[in-house]
């Protein structure tokens, strides 16, 4: 068998696709993988990353806000729109994939539209509670709309296509499930902390009213990650660290990016973060008491719809990012630490709303549509 991945531009997108992958090549040995892709640095860092081929087809995204610049861009994406299809068309006829699944980003449209009209089988899944422009115009050609969030089913064209699968996770938090929920555990309460791409400067400019007040009171170890190392640069530049040397006491890190992001998280008492779909799969998953400020720049207000739903179950305090700043965060952060009973809650709610199997239930339909 061969299957056919299209996504592209967040991890968010990527890595559901990459668990997918995982739990297909375990069932299917012998099954050949192609990732298509739109070129941008984190496609072509974790798919080939994860032993998988890759192909990018040229790909821009449409831009909702009017103005001159937006306009002449929206213009070339349709004008690429038809060349993008012909190299879709061209990696198709050469692979001949048995499945076709998409997993966001604008590359899907391409490669999953083309690969329905030449009647292949195809999956679009979307980890957002809004449905993106995509996976819309999608939904009325795929074989199968796969959802992360239930009561959605009216938000699409074909509401008989749609199943509730939840967002896979990547394998290392999977694989944390069946761990001691101790293992690594600090003396003191851990907060990590990580704002994702969009919107990330905004809220590490708070970062250093909100570290420097935990230096004084060193209420609780925490492990943040900007996104950079330019962001990481400037909140070092700002916090009132002793000595010539300005080294962070035991206990507080700022990295730039957290590469062992399972075992991070799975250590974690609470998570400060934004409302991607990727990132609510794993809290749900892990079952993490979290501080979440969607981001307001995300299209549709996705992150803050994800936001709500975690909100409503109960597993997270939400907060606006117009209401934060480093104090208003560090006293939310204190005051859920501090009241034992209230994160047990908060743990549970959020374990209630995950899918931790998603990857496996996704493999089985696609494997079930196509015997």
């Amino acid at each position: 068998m061969n299957f056919l991945f299209a996504c592209g531009g967040t991890a968010g997108h990527i890595n559901p696709a990459l668990a997918i992958a995982a739990e297909m090549r375990s069932r299917v040995p012998d099954a050949a993988f192609l990732f298509a892709g739109a070129g941008k640095e984190l496609e072509n860092r974790l798919i080939p990353g994860e032993g998988y081929e890759l192909v990018n087809i040229h790909m821009s995204g449409l831009r909702r806000r009017l103005s001159p610049e937006n306009i002449i861009r929206n213009v070339k994406t349709v004008m690429n729109l038809s060349a993008a299809g012909e190299k879709a068309e061209s990696i198709i006829r050469g692979f001949r994939p048995d499945a076709v699944i998409g997993t966001g980003g604008y590359i899907c449209y391409p490669v999953l539209k083309t690969a329905a009209k030449m009647g292949i089988a195809t999956f679009i899944h979307e980890s957002n509670a809004v449905p993106g422009l995509t996976t819309k115009l999608l939904s009325a050609c795929a074989d199968k709309v796969l959802v992360s969030f239930p009561g959605l089913e009216r938000t699409y064209r074909r509401p008989d296509r749609v199943v509730v699968t939840g967002t896979p996770v990547r394998v290392g938090f999977a694989e944390r499930l069946m761990e001691d929920p101790g293992e690594g555990a600090a003396k003191k309460p851990l907060v990590v902390s990580f704002w994702g791409s969009l919107g990330a400067q905004h809220m590490n400019e708070l970062m250093p009213e909100f570290i420097n007040l935990n230096l004084e009171t060193r209420a609780f170890d925490h492990i943040h990650a900007t996104g950079g190392k330019e962001s990481l640069e400037g909140i070092m530049k700002r916090l009132k660290l002793p000595g010539a040397e300005k080294l962070l006491p035991q206990g507080i890190e700022i990295r730039d990016y957290i590469e062992n992001m399972p075992s991070v998280m799975s250590a974690a008492d609470l998570i400060l973060c934004r409302a991607g779909g990727s990132t609510i799969a794993e809290l749900t998953a892990l079952g993490k008491p979290a501080l979440i400020v969607p981001s307001p720049y995300v299209t549709n207000g996705q992150q803050i719809r994800n936001a709500e739903q975690v909100g409503r179950a109960g597993g997270a305090l939400l907060l606006s990012e117009k209401e934060c700043s480093g104090k208003t965060l560090f006293d939310a952060v204190t005051s859920i630490l501090g009241d034992s009973e209230k994160m047990l809650e908060m743990a549970a709610a959020q374990r209630s709303m995950g899918y931790p199997d998603a990857a496996k239930t996704i493999a089985g339909i696609i494997l079930d549509h196509i015997s």
